[in-house]
């Protein structure tokens, strides 16, 4: 750089004053100059008394050793010398003291004013507290770090740093694993490097290096790699920020060739070791090498660029090859009126725009880390002076971006198809250029930069800074416009979505951090022109931007930074809000007719065609804000019609989640029923719209929370109008599934709360029943399965109606329903007092009933002893006519018997519905029907044994014998049946001899 190369200040030789302006305070004569050396001052027009030997003595030696040298080599030192070489082998600054004192920086803890505010927590400040408090007598017993380890008059730092200290506070840190703060205690431990860099300390590379060395020998990282796991994201945070660390030490603008040689040695080793960490977070990326693809030095062959996987330190390492010696730069860097007001070469590498105004043309994201190295070594004039080239180039890209599409458009759209400019987008880049420069910009606006270059070393900060560097400002333009504009800029590149959950998490992390920080910036009117103007070229720029008419697949989408101008812009320029969020309503990532598109780049750029589909992983995020954006719009549009209207549009024609779409519709019905005003009918109606396309997306589909989207359309549908009821009723075949049409939405339309809540007439709510009953029938014809019954109970109050869904069920008993569904359907027969036709459903079911020997607990049981109690209570007829059914229908033993007790204990048809009972002869045992249902029983009860004797064990012998003396008492129902169990008996003895305990078991009951 053009400017010589400073000392750092607390380097400064001191003296007393007349010597030296950077004598300690307290120490100088009243009234002397502290503000530089006597040749770089001027000699001092009033008398000063030369130092005495000692302390000159004493200072030459604590300017080339440390104390600690001094007491090791010199075995008697008096205490007199002792004392001032102690005093010369402080640092003169304060403000170097309390960097060394503490881990945290000096930025957490100065005011407002720019002097140390709360700062009685360093150990410093308690230390003089103690001394001037006369708790201690000595300084050396309080303090900061080793007061006598001050470094020597030819080093670069400020004082000694403690190694050992620093690598055991760091892998104490890393071993909480991310608990009790570490990760706020590692965030503290990098800002106190960047703070000693903007010192101009060297100690704050070497600290980064020993900060390096403890995270690569973190054994979590070969762990990881082992398992195949990935790191958390704060623990990768880290990561980011210590690649970022290397990437400003390398950039330094004063480092020693030997220096830069030794920390790129050091990042190479580092990268090449297997656990370190990839720059994606996850896999290689397949991008050359893009921090090299510069204008300086001699062009190369971009397609023989090595395509590695690229770490952490893969920029630092690329960046070593970077120099500040381009004179074009140093004249942008150095100079605050660098212009030519001749120039007028309006080719792509201009060093000028139109204006005169110089421009820097380089990869972006390097660019903007050679202004964030600026910054963090302490130059902040040189740091903005290159931000607002960089700002000006992109202004100037981008006007001639808009020309370029301007002049294509036609074939362009054409086409269909369009190219991603940016590899790398900007946001989420691991360099973070937008940020750098809008921090540049905005603290410098705000007047937080120090007030100059090269007097780091003063305390104080200037209220209101005046930067030469304005002049290269618009009219009624300020630091804090371009800041925001460059922010727009940015924000609004189209950019292809980076591969691996990590680097897309990062895309939406890094979107809403500049968010953030815009929302923090009030807008004036000037900011409001910005907006516009950036709002219109987002939205005419095609390809170059994510909210231009082309948009390529697997761009990132625009819809949380859309939601942010939409809110920003509507109370100034609704047209336009309204045209930028409609815009960024897309997501053609999820069209599966969408064009695919190429990856391409212009001709001088690096050409990289890589055919891949990355996994979204983030795409449930950026669904969320795709909904987000569009209940912005509808709350906005409220009571504006032909708005509504278009949201509706772009919402049904963009948003691919029924869930979603469920979310806006539920959105869109809360606001159009706020209890403090009327009822928005237009909102209502666009509420009821999405709910109707919510019900076609998930009709095919399954989704738990399907019947409560369908019990909310019902509610919305009736709150609009009963005209709305009956639409959907109409046309239930292509919303609802027929379970779903009868059980929900027409029991609710007929329900009386309905009826109340729209104040229908007696014609209203005929006409509403006989839809929800034409409905009911339909669906019963459908599906008769599920809906047969819910059609019946709909159609009572019709007899029409009711007769048909009978006859429907009887039609469909034969082929298309299972027992259980006819017997609910005859018991509920039985209960409305259709006793025949419970009895008709009632046989029909048996037909499909099958119950084995051993399904004694079957829960068709009951349904087969209410199907014979009802034949029996009919008549002799009825019962003669189901018994044959039970019998071919049942094999369980006990089931039968049952059946057959229940048969005899009453006369068929003196038992009537209500359990009066009438005298009659009882049925004989020996006649039909129950004579073929006393066979079947028995019969049951002989294969049920044989069976289960076949695989008996000795713990169910009782059980058996049980179940044998049931046997029994059928067996002696029939006129012969005392001899019939007898033979029985014997013949089990026979066959089974070999069950002995058993068989004996059974001639002790049995005989």
């Amino acid at each position: 750089m053009a400017e010589p190369v400073q000392q750092p200040p607390a380097k400064r030789l001191c003296c007393r004053p007349g010597y030296n302006a950077t004598c300690r305070q307290g120490q100088r004569a009243a009234g002397a100059p502290c503000g530089g050396s006597a040749t770089g001052q001027g000699e001092s027009s009033r008398a000063h008394s030369p130092e005495s030997l000692l302390d000159i003595a004493a200072r030459k030696v604590a300017e080339k050793w440390p104390f600690q040298r001094v007491e090791e080599r010199f075995e008697r030192i008096p205490e007199p010398v002792q004392r001032r070489i102690v005093y010369w082998s402080f640092p003169r600054s304060e403000r170097e003291i309390c960097m060394y004192s503490s881990f945290n920086t000096g930025g957490d803890e100065m005011g407002s004013s720019g002097e140390c505010g709360d700062e009685t927590r360093l150990p410093f400040r308690r230390g003089i507290g103690l001394l001037e408090s006369n708790c201690v007598d000595n300084v050396l017993q309080v303090g900061a770090p080793d007061p006598t380890a001050g470094a020597s008059v030819d080093d670069e730092n400020c004082w000694h740093l403690d190694e050992e200290q620093v690598q055991e506070q760091v892998k104490l840190f890393l071993s909480q694993g991310g608990y009790h703060g570490s990760g706020k205690q590692l965030n503290l431990l990098f800002s106190k490097v960047r703070e000693m860099l903007k010192m101009r300390d060297s100690n704050g590379a070497r600290m980064l290096s020993l900060i390096t060395e403890q995270f690569m020998g973190d054994p979590r990282l070969a762990l990881w790699r082992q398992q195949g796991t990935t790191m958390t994201d704060k623990y990768r945070q880290l990561w980011d920020e210590l690649g970022a660390l290397w990437m400003c030490i390398v950039l330094n603008p004063h480092c020693k060739p030997e220096q830069k040689a030794f920390w790129l040695r050091q990042l190479r080793r580092w990268s090449s070791m297997d656990v370190c960490p990839l720059e994606d977070g996850n896999h290689g990326s397949e991008l050359t090498n893009l921090t090299n693809a510069l204008p300086q030095g001699p062009p190369g062959n971009p397609d023989s660029l090595a395509r590695t996987y690229r770490t952490v330190f893969t920029r630092a390492i690329e960046a070593c090859d970077l120099h500040w010696q381009d004179p074009h730069l140093q004249h942008i860097i150095t100079e605050d009126h660098y212009a030519n007001y001749c120039y007028h070469d309006n080719l792509d590498s201009s060093l000028f725009d139109a204006r005169g105004w110089p421009l820097w043309h380089e990869h972006v994201p390097t660019a903007c880390a050679r202004v964030d190295a600026l910054r963090s070594h302490g130059y902040p004039k040189e740091a903005l002076r290159l931000a607002i080239a960089i700002v000006n180039t992109l202004r100037r890209q981008q006007q001639k971006q808009l020309e370029l599409f301007r002049n294509h458009k036609k074939e362009l759209l054409h086409k269909g198809v369009t190219s991603i400019t940016n590899l790398e987008g900007w946001v989420g880049h691991p360099l973070d250029p937008i940020g750098t420069l809008f921090s540049t910009l905005m603290e410098t606006g705000q007047g937080s930069e120090d007030g100059a270059s090269g007097s780091l070393c003063s305390s104080r900060r200037m209220e209101h800074p005046v930067f030469p560097a304005q002049r290269f400002l618009e009219e009624g333009e300020s630091f804090v416009s371009l800041a925001v504009e460059t922010a727009l800029m940015g924000l609004g590149q189209q950019r292809v979505m980076p591969d691996g959950l990590y680097a897309q998490e990062k895309v939406c992390r890094n979107e809403e951090q500049l968010l953030a920080k815009l929302l923090e910036v009030n807008l004036d009117q000037s900011l409001v022109k910005i907006f516009q103007k950036q709002a219109v070229f987002l939205l005419e720029a095609g390809p170059y931007s994510g909210l231009g008419e082309l948009l390529y697949r697997e761009s990132v989408p625009m819809h949380t930074f859309a939601k942010y101008l939409f809110t920003s812009l509507l109370p100034h320029d609704a047209e336009l809000a309204y045209k930028i969020a409609l815009r960024a309503m897309r997501l053609p990532v999820l069209e599966s007719t969408s064009a695919s598109g190429h990856l391409s780049r212009p001709h001088h750029m690096v050409s990289v065609v890589p055919n891949r589909y990355p996994r979204w992983f983030t795409l449930s995020h950026i669904e969320t804000q795709q909904c987000e954006l569009a209940s912005t719009m509808l709350t906005a549009a409220k009571g504006d019609a032909h708005r509504l209207q278009t949201v509706l549009e772009y919402i049904q024609k963009n948003i691919h989640s029924s869930s979603h779409i469920f979310k806006l519709a539920q959105d869109a019905f809360k606001i159009a029923t706020l209890m403090d005003s009327l009822p928005d009918i237009t909102l209502l109606k666009v509420s009821l719209e999405l709910g109707l396309q919510v019900m076609r997306m998930t009709l095919s589909t399954l989704n738990w929370r399907r019947r409560e989207m369908v019990r909310w359309l019902v509610t919305c549908a009736t709150e609009v109008g009963v005209f709305a009821l009956d639409s959907i009723m109409q046309s239930w075949f292509t919303l609802f599934t027929p379970t779903e049409a009868t059980s929900v939405v027409a029991s609710t339309v007929m329900s009386n709360s309905t009826i109340v809540r729209l104040h229908l007439d007696c014609h209203q709510q005929e006409n509403l029943a006989n839809s929800a009953r034409t409905l009911a029938l339909q669906c019963a014809m459908k599906d008769p399965q599920n809906c047969a019954l819910s059609a019946l109970t709909l159609c009572e109050k019709d007899h029409i109606a009711f007769e048909t869904a009978y006859q429907i069920v009887l039609e469909a008993a034969a082929t298309g329903m299972n027992y259980t569904q006819l017997f609910t359907i005859a018991r509920y027969m039985e209960h409305r007092g259709y006793p025949m036709r419970a009895y008709k459903l009632a046989t029909l079911a048996m037909t499909h009933l099958n119950l084995s020997y051993n399904q004694d607990t079957h829960p068709a049981i009951n349904d087969v002893l209410w199907a014979c109690a009802l034949s029996h209570s009919l008549g002799k007829n009825e019962l003669a006519a189901v018994i044959p059914l039970v019998v071919k229908s049942v094999k369980c033993a006990t089931v039968l018997s049952d059946i057959l007790r229940r048969c005899t204990l009453t006369t068929p048809g003196m038992v009537a519905l209500h359990n009066r009972r009438n005298s009659g002869k009882l049925m004989s045992l020996d006649k039909a029907p129950l004579r073929q249902l006393l066979d079947a029983t028995i019969g049951a009860y002989i294969n049920t044994t044989h069976s289960r004797l076949t695989h008996i064990s000795p713990r169910h012998y009782s059980e058996f014998i049980e179940f044998l003396s049931k046997a029994r008492e059928t067996f002696l129902m029939a006129h012969d049946g005392h001899i019939q169990f007898t033979q029985f008996i014997d013949n089990l003895k026979q066959i089974y001899k070999g069950k002995k305990k058993l068989m004996m078991l059974v001639r002790e009951r049995f005989g």
